[in-house]
């Protein structure tokens, strides 16, 4: 017997130091309700998540600068001078200087329509010095303008990335949508495991207190003759047993622990010591199951299907893009403007509002790339690629269709064996009550008592266990049909 004592010793040092440990740390109370509404304001993969809208918004705003105007100017000097001489006549040519101030601002851009257009102007002073000196001014102001026909006419690079980028936006938002969902499930199932590990310690020392009971029992039972050696020793192995079971199960409840706060906070430092107390239940609520409605809402639902059908009309805007650009560049194209001329520099601003001095021009252009492989070729790889995707979208559906499937079976399966574990841990209980009478008589061995023992935690744990799984099992069912925000009246609200 003494070689048993040293190890239920230290056993029993060992979880009553754990015990008093856990006495000690701060406890905090908390809802299932609680620990989500913790979880979307603190956790790190949603808040992590939410930054990327933003980002897709700043690129999607900052597509718009393909429309925006952007203005130039540009002032300029030049001297020019030639030497004198004689001409073929043999009359003397003076020797010229020339002085030239220009300015010449403009404002160039393009429209939605795809039109670009020029506006410039140029207004200059020149001094010329050739035998005799003389000085003029002149202006000029002309908007030129040219309109697409074919290719980059109903979309060109700039509509083709302010489509895309908007869908991009509304593709990161529901990606918050998706990293939601999976914490909130994330939670549910860790707040329903410490439910069960938490439990399941209960249920382990229960299972210690019913091996240390029958210990001190048979300890009496061989000092008094009634009971073999043998007996006691077996008991003392069960207590030993029974030991590292509670060790074990304090071990996971405290694993346990850290799964759920890793989920609920962005500062795990400050929760490392303290113990959550569950306050819900594990209730074994029924449920209808429709299989064809929850196939039909996965459908409706997802925002991960939701996602692929945006990716599927980003292909289609790439497509189209791609489409246009096999036709031949034609354009039409237009300028206007009027000049002024004078001596002053009041007589050029007055001629061009007066319209003495107009100038126009339009025509048309055409330019047909030869072979034109680059353009075919992107097209084709546009094509192979919204094809792809189309296969993607569809095995998706698939997964979903059967991801839901298998959720159904498994809670319909973890609700029928809630009253299965249940009957057998009453059973397990009225047949260990029964073979501890009988072995008071003397009628039955500590072997048979102890192994309806261990038949009885085993019951008791699995009674927990279904009922544990039968609430991650919904909870997994909602996530697959995309209704995990829903059942828990949530909504998510994006950072603008």
């Amino acid at each position: 017997m003494q070689s048993y004592l040293p190890v239920i010793s230290l056993c029993t040092l060992f979880t009553m130091a754990a015990g008093a440990q856990s006495a000690e740390r701060p406890v905090r109370t908390l809802s299932l309700t609680e620990c989500i509404e913790m979880a979307l304001a603190h956790n790190l993969d949603i808040r992590i998540q939410q930054e990327t809208p933003k980002q897709d918004r700043f690129t999607l705003d900052g597509s718009y600068a393909a429309w925006d105007p952007s203005f130039t100017t540009r002032a300029t000097h030049r001297y020019s001078s030639s030497p004198g001489g004689t001409d073929t006549q043999g009359r003397a040519v003076p020797s010229t200087e020339q002085n030239t101030e220009t300015v010449t601002p403009g404002l160039t851009g393009v429209l939605p329509t795809g039109m670009q257009y020029d506006l410039g102007s140029s207004f200059g002073f020149r001094d010329f010095n050739g035998g005799r000196t003389s000085s003029e001014w002149n202006s000029s102001a002309e908007i030129t303008v040219t309109q697409p026909l074919l290719k980059n006419m109903w979309i060109d690079d700039a509509r083709r990335t302010i489509l895309l980028n908007r869908r991009t936006v509304r593709s990161s938002e529901l990606g918050v949508t998706l990293q939601a969902m999976n914490t909130v499930a994330a939670v549910e199932q860790a707040y329903y495991d410490l439910i069960f590990n938490e439990e399941n310690v209960k249920v382990q020392q229960s299972a210690l207190g019913l091996a240390q009971r029958l210990l001190s029992e048979n300890k009496k039972r061989v000092e008094v003759g009634a009971l073999a050696p043998l007996d006691e020793k077996q008991a003392e192995s069960q207590v030993a047993a029974r030991q590292a079971d509670l060790i074990n199960a304090q071990r996971q409840l405290a694993d346990q622990q850290n799964v759920l706060k890793k989920l609920i906070t962005d500062d795990f430092s400050v929760w490392r010591t303290v113990y959550i107390k569950p306050t819900d239940k594990l209730l074994p609520l029924p449920q209808t199951f429709d299989l064809q409605e929850s196939w039909r809402t996965g459908m409706e639902m997802r925002p991960d299907l939701e996602q692929q059908r945006i990716s599927l009309e980003k292909q289609d805007i790439q497509l189209r893009f791609n489409r246009n650009q096999l036709y031949p560049q034609l354009d039409l194209f237009g300028s206007f403007g009027q000049n002024g001329l004078g001596p002053g520099f009041g007589n050029v601003l007055r001629d061009i509002p007066e319209g003495e001095n107009p100038v126009h021009s339009y025509g048309i252009r055409l330019t047909i790339p030869l072979g034109n492989r680059k353009a075919r070729n992107d097209y084709n790889s546009a094509k192979s690629v919204k094809e792809q995707l189309l296969l993607r979208y569809k095995k998706l559906e698939q997964d979903t269709i059967v991801n839901i499937d298998n959720s159904v079976r498994l809670a319909q399966s973890n609700y029928e064996q809630i009253e299965s574990t249940r009957k057998a841990r009453e059973y397990a209980e009225a047949a260990l009550d029964a073979e501890q009478k009988k072995l008071a008589n003397g009628k039955s061995t500590s072997f048979v008592v102890l192994q309806l023992q261990r038949d009885l935690t085993s019951a008791r744990s699995a009674e927990i266990r279904a009922l544990a799984d039968y609430n991650k099992a919904l909870s997994t069912l909602s996530l697959n049909e995309g209704t995990t925000l829903q059942r828990n009246k949530l909504e998510v609200t994006l950072e603008r």
